[in-house]
């Protein structure tokens, strides 16, 4: 048997709110939002007590997939710096391919949005950048040149 999808990429965040709003700027939609909590949560997470909201985005072509997770018991915890740099072992960023990287810098920005670096070109194939958004969460984006 071997793997039919990936399913989706699930992501802790700190104000479920803000980075949905975030995501929405980016061009996600809601495709749902849910309470977490009871004996069938506790044992997939291996954690007692968990209470969480979860927000399911999905990309405009409905292929890819975030689950934005609040906890609310237990509390979220941090893993190190709030914001690790991108050679952090571990989840490394979400890269999405855009249609116009400065205007969607541009609409990140008021939801937090920070570039890391700068928009580098690749090429003339790719612009590329990384930027933080909420909850320290890595973003690439890239859009296609010509």
């Amino acid at each position: 048997m071997t793997v039919q999808r990936m399913d989706n990429v699930g992501i802790v965040v700190e104000d479920l709110d803000a980075a949905v709003a975030f995501f929405t700027e980016l061009g996600m939609e809601v495709e749902g939002t849910a309470r977490i909590e009871g004996l069938f949560a506790d044992q997939t997470v291996g954690l007692d007590g968990v209470r969480s909201d979860i927000a399911m985005m999905r990309t405009p072509d409905g292929h890819g997939k975030l689950e934005l997770v609040q906890y609310h018991t237990p509390a979220a915890i941090g893993h190190g710096s709030h914001n690790p740099p991108p050679n952090t072992l571990g989840l490394h960023r979400v890269m999405f391919a855009v249609d116009d990287i400065d205007d969607t810098i541009a609409r990140l920005r008021p939801h937090g949005a920070e570039l890391i670096g700068t928009v580098a070109q690749y090429e003339d194939i790719y612009r590329l950048c990384y930027l933080r958004g909420p909850s320290g969460i890595i973003l690439a984006l890239a859009e296609q040149i010509g």
